[in-house]
């Protein structure tokens, strides 16, 4: 049967796309639906200050009347900036096990980038670097973290067929309880000891003034990392107002060098734990559930780590990790995940396997030049 693929244009187009997923992986037990009311709020042009800096357009794939795929083609005029090259971003691809449907998709979306001046085109950014991003490539059989995305173990496949190319390999990290050895007690306390570094957390009755200076901690440290975009003071109180509710101050570490903060980690909680159990909605009594299996959280994630570039090779990170990990277990957590890390960020990596860590994830980012696309 022919393929339809349509530019949403309506209410109810968007609506198509936002439940689309919900209906795709319904009762597959590794896949976490988001909050419906995030993803609309994601994809809000007029609220999401994201959409300052760039623009999307959304596009849904039809089979004899029947909703099979969807993408988002995204320019994000901050990233382009960055790497002074015209790249664009494309996401929320999902789709059902079909290579016409997914190459109909993809062409939409190269088509429409190509039309905006683009050469290149790199993703799943959803909607941008800053965001859920990446294609899990294997450990189909393990749930996601919070904030971190699950797909079929078919997508590579369609990526592939669709000529697309690796352009960069994410790792996410494990670690649990067992790992804390007493010899890694040792070695921990004596790194942070040598740093000569102090830490603290963030202050909650200070919470913008707290999030400012990770943000500009944050833009310092990442400047010279692969797929790297600033944020803008707008999109990281945007992002953190959403996740208020969450933060557990504890998680949280501030490293100071004689009372200048040098570096940051946050974790937090694994929401998804409770989110399982919602299919997507609060209401209306998706939130007694949420405050019900919140209570049974026992890991987290640790979202984000830098410290700025000239007080690295210290082993500061080795010593937030290690705190982290510590004051993790103190107050009940029994397991971690560090995610995303880049493969080739080998000083962060390294400093994960002597932490104990196990490698045991992998999310990839392809990307492919829109003059030489596939015709479905």
């Amino acid at each position: 049967m022919p393929i339809t693929v349509k530019t949403v244009r309506t209410s109810k187009g968007k609506n198509e796309f936002i439940r689309f997923p919900y209906r795709l992986h319904r009762g597959q037990p590794c896949w976490v639906a988001p909050l419906i009311s995030e993803v609309k709020t994601s994809l809000n042009t007029d609220r999401n200050p994201f959409y300052e800096h760039a623009e999307i357009e959304m596009f849904l794939a039809y089979r004899d009347g029947r909703l099979v795929g969807r993408i988002a083609a995204i320019i994000d005029q901050n990233f382009i900036n960055v790497r002074n090259e015209a790249v664009g971003l494309f996401g929320f691809f999902d789709a059902i096990d079909d290579d016409y449907v997914a190459k109909a998709l993809f062409n939409s979306a190269s088509a429409w980038l190509r039309e905006q001046g683009m050469i290149r085109m790199l993703g799943p950014a959803n909607p941008s670097m800053n965001d859920e991003v990446g294609v899990l490539v294997d450990a189909f059989d393990e749930l996601p973290a919070i904030k971190m995305v699950w797909n079929p173990s078919y997508y590579p496949v369609l990526y592939e067929q669709a000529g697309f190319k690796k352009a960069m390999d994410l790792w996410a990290w494990t670690i649990d309880q067992t790992s804390i050895t007493d010899r890694l007690i040792r070695v921990g306390e004596k790194i942070v000891k040598r740093t000569k570094v102090t830490f603290r957390h963030p202050d909650m009755k200070k919470f913008n003034d707290e999030i400012e200076l990770f943000r500009r901690i944050y833009n310092k440290a990442w400047v010279e990392n692969w797929g790297f975009v600033a944020w803008t003071e707008a999109e990281f109180q945007h992002v953190a107002k959403g996740l208020k509710q969450i933060i557990d101050p504890k998680l949280a570490l501030i490293a100071e060098d004689n009372g200048t903060p040098i570096g940051f980690l946050l974790a937090l909680p694994d929401m998804n734990v409770a989110l399982r159990r919602l299919n997507g909605r609060l209401f209306p009594f998706g939130l007694l559930k949420l405050l019900w299996y919140s209570r049974k959280i026992d890991q987290v994630r640790v979202v984000i780590m830098g410290v700025v570039e000239d007080c690295r090779n210290r082993g500061i990170d080795t010593a937030m990790y290690y705190e982290s990990f510590r004051i993790g277990i103190e107050n009940g957590y029994k397991s971690g995940e560090m995610s995303w890390v880049l493969e080739n960020n080998e000083p962060m990596n390294r400093a994960l396997r002597m932490m104990g860590a196990r490698k045991y994830k992998t999310y990839r980012m392809y990307e492919r030049l829109l003059q030489h696309h596939n015709r479905s």
